[in-house]
């Protein structure tokens, strides 16, 4: 990271100044000053603002990030494996591929450690990767071993025949069996670094279904399928509903009766089309020994 200082010598807009100064596009200015990473006398300056002979204009300019992922030998679960395809159980705490800041550890490094091919159509720093589950959700993903796998797989998400199953622990005892919820989804506007419940047409469509497996006393098991694929969704959902998912730092609860590293929130179920044969395929993941162990702890005090 490293901060440049220019003085303007004639009236100019802010974005072509420091395009011109710094050798960045003018893109790359807007995207730095909608982030706050532009300034004139300590004050935010937007792109398109005229700066005034004889003023200044701060601009914070991050260090250049790595084009591709390197291979790293972490651990890792594959539940199944061939040609065409592989299927991963991600630990809870790795984030799926790099991004802001984050170019190691994560579970592409991992794969491309462990795996002589992942397909190329996600980019360099995200190949192979057709879906996300977030850092600290635990469960299944599918890697694309080759294009054709990769357009397969992202057509199937797309258009929901590919079904996704996760099992969080809720806090609260929800009444109903079952329920549907259908929101937009969006950037919290009080909190970019969030997502929310946005009014109708503010956000992108969300669509999730939920099933009770099981009551506790001050908690509910309960069995998610996803109908999109939104940042968050579940979490989202849940607090929307008033139940937040217990462990969930951002979206729960503030005082945690259980000591956690994260959300109890696992993807247990993934169901799909083979690319190659045809053939429909369902993987599972048993819950993770942390998880099990705060659902035997609830059982305990019925």
């Amino acid at each position: 990271m490293r901060t440049e200082t220019y003085t303007a010598q004639e009236n100019v807009r802010a974005d072509v100044f420091l395009s011109e100064k710094t050798g960045l596009t003018r893109s790359a200015v807007k995207k730095l000053a909608d982030a706050g990473n532009v300034t004139r006398g300590g004050i935010p300056l937007k792109a398109g603002e005229t700066l005034k002979a004889g003023e200044q204009a701060t601009i914070l300019i991050p260090d250049p990030v790595p084009t591709r992922a390197a291979p790293e030998d972490i651990p890792i679960e594959i539940v199944y494996e061939d040609d065409d395809i592989a299927v991963v159980n991600k630990a809870q705490g790795m984030t799926v591929h790099a991004g802001a800041g984050n170019y190691e550890g994560t579970l592409v490094n991992a794969l491309l450690f462990r795996l002589k091919n992942l397909s190329g159509v996600g980019g360099e720093l995200r190949p192979g990767i057709v879906h996300r589950i977030d850092k600290d959700t635990s469960g299944l993903l599918v890697v694309a071993k080759n294009d054709a796998a990769h357009l397969s797989l992202s057509e199937q998400i797309a258009t929901k025949s590919a079904k996704r199953e996760y099992l969080a622990l809720l806090d609260g005892v929800l009444k109903e069996d079952s329920g549907h919820i259908e929101t937009d989804i969006g950037r919290d506007p009080r909190d970019r670094l969030k997502m929310a419940v946005l009014p109708a047409g503010k956000g992108k469509p969300a669509v999730t279904d939920w099933f009770v497996a099981e009551r506790f006393r001050s908690a509910t098991l309960v069995r998610f399928v996803l109908g999109t694929g939104r940042t968050h969704q579940i979490r989202v959902h849940a607090k929307y509903i008033g139940h937040p998912v217990v462990g969930d730092k951002t979206y729960g609860t503030r005082r945690q009766r259980f000591a956690l590293e994260g959300q109890l929130l696992h993807a247990f179920r993934l169901t799909l089309t083979h690319p190659r044969t045809g053939e429909r395929m369902t993987f599972t993941a048993p819950l993770p020994d942390y998880f099990e162990r705060v659902l035997e702890i609830l059982r305990n005090e019925k």
